[in-house]
């Protein structure tokens, strides 16, 4: 079973982009490449990997996903540097 990892990406004009993988390298070379970057990320490249961290299983990273993304940019900068 893939371990689940959620991840915040630094995009090149500075905002803040979180989601969700079970293979961190693979999903930031997509990011950064025509195919398979979220359409947010798209016209933001390159993106920076800045923050990682580990979930039990898809759904528990899903909420930790969704619990970040309603964090505001503030909050999201305190929890990378921790």
């Amino acid at each position: 079973m893939p371990e689940w990892t959620v991840y915040i990406l630094r995009c090149r004009d500075g905002s803040l982009y979180t989601g969700i993988t079970t293979d961190p390298e693979r999903r930031l070379a997509e990011h950064n490449s025509e195919r398979g970057a979220a359409r947010y990320t798209r016209a933001r490249r390159p993106v920076q990997m800045i923050y990682t961290e580990p979930a039990e299983d898809r759904a528990a990273a899903s909420r930790r996903e969704a619990a970040i993304k309603r964090l505001s940019r503030a909050e999201k900068l305190r929890l990378i540097k921790k």
